[in-house]
């Protein structure tokens, strides 16, 4: 799908994945306008020196903030919603905060793009949405329900879908750039030896976000093929020389984590490069999909059960170290 002189909204668009599309829809289309919607002035001035070419826009604003919204979404095409209170250990002690941002703030431009007649819309999600254990998990849960079910409502004018994938290599919350401050103490934290987790890196996030953007009839949620890792190969690819000190998971955090869940795979189609899970919705069809292979199997996308595992070398090469 070409984006050229399209109008297009990144919400959370000075974090870590909306930095990486930006630069990249930059690179090969031709937007007419490119919206950057957060409510950190200070990233947004260090952003804008960096991208600055005449499509962008910086606009200040929250996803809670339904009036700011509106305005702010007024001529938009498109919008990627990758805003969200994510990290796991804040979402515990702060709840009402994740309830805030990822539940409300998802009604919100649910809602706003059905007003402003935006074409479509796909909303960043995680493995952690998959049975959840924890508050973080729980809120992006009940904002992939609403954002597929939101296309029974929006009369097909406004397309909703999800994409959803599991830890991001580089981002600034992940546990790489963690270790690798961690590396000058010579000691090394790991939660539990049996933990395992999804990777992904921040270029193949964005190709699966507009892979999606050009298929998406509304609904769908997308998952992609990636590998798994052991936290212990992690921990011996970036700090082969530190101590290891085993400090027990963390307040609402999993062994292992899951893509896409049992009762799920009934109605997901697969493809040489992801999983597409069809929705419920009457009368729902996407002739785009039609060379994927409807899975009968009994199995959940799990990260201990993954077939793709990566290895110490292999996350080497994945982070240029």
């Amino acid at each position: 799908m070409s984006l050229d002189g399209k109008n297009i909204l990144v919400t959370g668009g000075t974090g870590s994945f909306g930095k990486k599309f930006i630069e990249t829809v930059l690179k090969r289309f031709k937007p007419s306008k490119l919206i950057v919607f957060s409510r950190d002035e200070l990233k947004q001035a260090e952003m804008s020196r960096v991208f600055n070419a005449p499509c962008m826009r910086y606009f200040i604003g929250d996803v809670r903030d339904e009036s700011r919204l509106h305005r702010a979404l007024n001529g938009v095409d498109i919008i990627i919603h990758a805003a969200a209170l994510k990290h796991v250990p804040v979402a515990e002690y702060n709840p009402f905060e994740a309830v805030k941002t990822n539940v409300i703030g998802a009604e919100n431009i649910i809602n706003m793009a059905i007003d402003n007649g935006v074409d479509r819309v796909v909303a960043l999600s995680s493995d952690k949405a998959v049975n959840p254990v924890n508050m973080y998990g729980a809120t992006k849960l009940c904002a992939d329900k609403m954002f597929v079910a939101s296309n029974h409502y929006s009369a097909g004018k406004t397309r909703f879908s999800v994409v959803r994938y599991g830890n991001v290599l580089g981002s600034r919350g992940s546990v790489v750039p963690l270790y690798r401050e961690l590396r000058k103490t010579g000691k090394i934290p790991i939660t539990d030896a049996r933990m395992t987790r999804f990777w992904i890196t921040l270029d193949q996030g964005v190709e699966l976000v507009l892979k999606s953007l050009e298929i998406m009839a509304g609904g769908e949620i997308f998952v992609p093929k990636i590998p798994s890792m052991k936290i212990t190969d992690l921990a011996e690819a970036m700090a082969p020389e530190c101590k290891k000190e085993f400090v027990g998971i963390r307040p609402g955090e999993k062994l292992h984590e899951v893509l896409i869940p049992r009762d799920e795979m009934r109605k997901t189609i697969e493809f040489g490069d992801m999983f597409v899970i069809t929705p419920d919705i009457e009368g729902w069809h996407n002739d785009k999909l039609k060379t994927g292979k409807l899975i009968q199997e009994d199995f959940e996308y799990s990260s201990d059960g993954n077939k793709q595992w990566l290895s110490p070398a292999d996350l080497k090469r994945m982070i240029g170290e």
